[in-house]
């Protein structure tokens, strides 16, 4: 339907009558009514695929957001290219047309009049969300949408109720149903940066919601609706806050963003509670503590979370980094949209970068703006002319000179920015941008309430253990303090870079586990998502959909297999509390082992064809023990078709200590750590034989040589 149609048809229902026609036309279809009848019998052979997307930046009282719309083209782009969507079949209400009438409306015309039994639905929303106090239940706060429309005078809301919202999905005649809301309900008391954009107004008290609400609400609780959708919301607690995060030339919801990336490239085989800790994941190493929540009812909540999360889509079973959205001049050039790509990995995706159509067509990069960019097709002889759809990453090409980027809050006084940047701009390898500018890894600013101490702090406004100065102490004084730990903080970045989970074509597993009474206990699970069986289903996982926990005193380990047809080289590194980086060190026995002055020896580690190893290897004296005081961990386990040998030599060169063996420990040279990992998957790379202009200034990583899984949790 043309949005001019429904909107001209949405007004005459809302002059006339308000709600009254909208329920006599969907509220009672959905128990049998002629209507019903004649709706089924003009909608399209099941399954049929509805979707109505909502997003709302700019607000008549509140202060404008900014990645919402982003949010809507994020899902849309993911259900047309990824999940078979039909484009008419998607309804967006987005700016001024998301009033609290038009989403209602929207939502008994395009969903509850055309789905039927088995037929998917998807709902999602992007805005505002706050709790209110109705002047009729003074002892109870309800959560609410914050429509654009938000207000009639001072006293008299137009919000929407989440209570309402649910009732409506569980109208819908499928049970197939997904919503996505991207808000959130508790708006922070105070805010530790000032640039930190959240999705939740301040709760209000003792107010009206309109009349015609209240009367739709009391309609459709008269209802006995049995559907259970199911609803994935931006945050798991009730205090936690909805976030934007600007990435690379666009803003977007935090969860959004995360959600969005990760369906790109999941598989059918992977369930909505390993997605959902998968996105939990992503939105933790964007240094945010928020964590995706999970609705449905007690009775089946644990059939639903081993469920394939695609299932809800009705998947196509081919995971991607994008799609080609458009082909121009004669088939030579395609206009990509790269959804699927980790956000980090898409900041620095150069030039060159290759995908490749699932017809076998190879995209050449040639330029990127944002989410979407251009690519030269070239040709594969024979073949049929290349066609819109998914695509597949094959080479990744990322620039040599990156580096650390620390934004300066805006809570600075000019003074204090001039002499920050001045600071900053004699430390190598570290650039400054203002905060809500561009996009940055983590920011300089006050702390609160104590103005004149300074620190550095995660995207989400966390204060970074440790990096807090005194009292009083100078703009100047406090970078120059913070400057040791930047070669960690870039090095982890550089590392980073190399997740591809999604997109490698090594067939290998990782698995997190505590050492426990007879069987170890699994707490977190990666394996690289191309090569997963799609009959199977992943059996073991967290439980909680929030970041895992390891206890202090446990013993961990990881267990790892190679499940391809080639051996693979090992290396593990990470960064504990945003300060230290650490690694794997693989020793081996000295050749002397009677001299205490021999160095030891490192050795690569290797994982034959078929073979599982764990890490630390069951070696007396050699057990991983998790150590006091609580703190944050993130690592990174790379493998390769080629050993690890400029990184084993950077090791190699540092003055490590030649006495007690610990399985892990903390890089003296982390910066060179990394760039020498770089390398040896550079070396690896066949692609570099057909990019002589790139190979100087660029990394060139091979999808077919190289995987790299990321596994977060925190020591507590």
């Amino acid at each position: 339907m043309k949005r001019r149609t429904f909107l001209q048809r949405i007004g005459s229902i809302l002059a006339v009558l308000g709600v009254t026609e909208a329920e006599w036309l969907t509220l009672g279809d959905a128990f049998g009514g002629q209507s019903l009848r004649y709706y089924q019998a003009l909608a399209q052979p099941s399954p049929r695929k509805l979707a109505l997307l909502v997003g709302i930046n700019q607000y008549q009282k509140s202060p404008s957001l900014s990645g919402c719309l982003t949010d809507v083209e994020l899902q849309r782009e993911l259900l047309i290219h990824r999940f078979g969507f039909q484009a008419s079949d998607i309804l967006t209400l987005t700016e001024e047309q998301a009033s609290r009438e038009f989403i209602e409306a929207a939502f008994l015309d395009h969903l509850g009049k055309q789905a039927k039994s088995g037929d998917v639905v998807v709902f999602h929303f992007s805005g505002y969300g706050t709790r209110i106090q109705l002047e009729k239940s003074p002892d109870t706060l309800q959560n609410a949408l914050i429509p654009a429309n938000e207000n009639q005078d001072e006293n008299i809301v137009n919000y929407l109720l989440e209570e309402t919202l649910l009732l409506l999905l569980r109208s819908l005649s499928t049970d197939r149903i997904t919503a996505i809301l991207d808000t959130s309900y508790h708006a922070l008391s105070t805010v530790q940066l000032t640039g930190l954009k959240i999705r939740a107004r301040p709760e209000l008290l003792a107010v009206q919601l309109t009349a015609t609400e209240l009367d739709f609400l009391q309609q459709l609780k008269t209802q006995n609706f049995l559907n259970t959708p199911l609803v994935l919301y931006a945050t798991s607690k009730s205090k936690q806050f909805a976030r934007e995060v600007l990435f690379s030339g666009f803003s977007a919801g935090l969860f959004t963003y995360a959600l969005t990336q990760y369906l790109w490239e999941t598989t059918p085989a992977t369930t909505i509670q390993v997605s959902l800790s998968h996105v939990g994941s992503s939105m933790y190493k964007l240094g945010s503590k928020q964590q995706p929540g999970l609705l449905t009812t007690k009775k089946n909540q644990q059939e639903v979370e081993t469920l394939p999360v695609t299932s809800l889509f009705l998947d196509n079973g081919v995971g991607s980094e994008g799609a080609v959205i458009a082909i121009e001049e004669e088939g030579r050039t395609a206009n990509l949209w790269l959804g699927g790509l980790p956000p980090k990995v898409l900041e620095y995706y150069g030039v060159n970068s290759r995908l490749t159509l699932l017809t076998g067509e190879q995209l050449v990069l040639r330029s990127r703006t944002g989410l979407t960019a251009k690519a030269e097709i070239s040709r594969v002889e024979g073949a049929s002319p290349p066609q819109i759809g998914q695509c597949q990453e094959a080479v990744r090409v990322l620039p040599r000179n990156i580096n650390l980027i620390v934004a300066l809050d805006t809570g600075l006084e000019r003074i204090e920015r001039v002499d920050a940047t001045s600071a900053f701009a004699g430390i190598a390898r570290v650039s400054t941008v203002v905060a809500k500018e561009q996009s940055a890894d983590y920011v300089f600013g006050k702390l609160p309430q104590t103005p004149s101490r300074y620190g550095l702090f995660t995207l989400s406004g966390e204060l970074i253990f440790n990096t807090a100065g005194e009292v009083g102490e100078a703009v100047k004084v406090a970078v120059q303090r913070l400057a040791p730990k930047f070669p960690s903080l870039l090095a982890a970045k550089l590392w980073g870079l190399t997740e591809n989970e999604g997109s490698s074509h090594l067939q290998v597993k990782g698995t997190l586990e505590i050492i426990s009474g007879i069987s170890p206990r699994v707490v977190i699970q990666r394996e690289t998502l191309r090569t997963l069986d799609a009959g199977t289903t992943t059996k073991k996982s967290q439980k909680s959909l929030s970041t895992p926990i390891l206890p202090i005193g446990s013993r961990m380990q990881y267990r790892v297999q190679n499940n391809g047809d080639r051996p693979v080289y090992l290396i593990l590194v990470g960064l504990k509390n945003n300060r230290t980086a650490i690694a794997f060190y693989p020793w081996q026995t000295p050749q002397e082992p009677n001299n205490s002055e021999t160095k030891p020896l490192l050795k690569q580690v290797v994982i034959a064809p078929g073979e599982t190893l764990t890490l630390p290897q069951s070696i007396t004296g050699s057990e991983w023990m998790i150590s006091g005081p609580a703190y944050d961990c993130e690592h990174q386990l790379i493998f390769s078709t080629s050993p690890f040998s400029e990184t084993l030599k950077a090791l190699e060169t540092a003055k490590y200590p030649t006495g007690e063996q610990q399985p892990i420990g903390p890089l003296v040279n982390p910066l060179e750590i990394a760039q020498a990992l770089l390398q040896d998957l550079d070396n690896v790379s066949a692609a570099k034989v057909e990019m002589n202009g790139t190979v100087a200034e660029s990394y060139v990583l091979d999808v077919n040589n190289w995987a790299s899984l990321s596994f977060s949790f925190q020591v507590m």
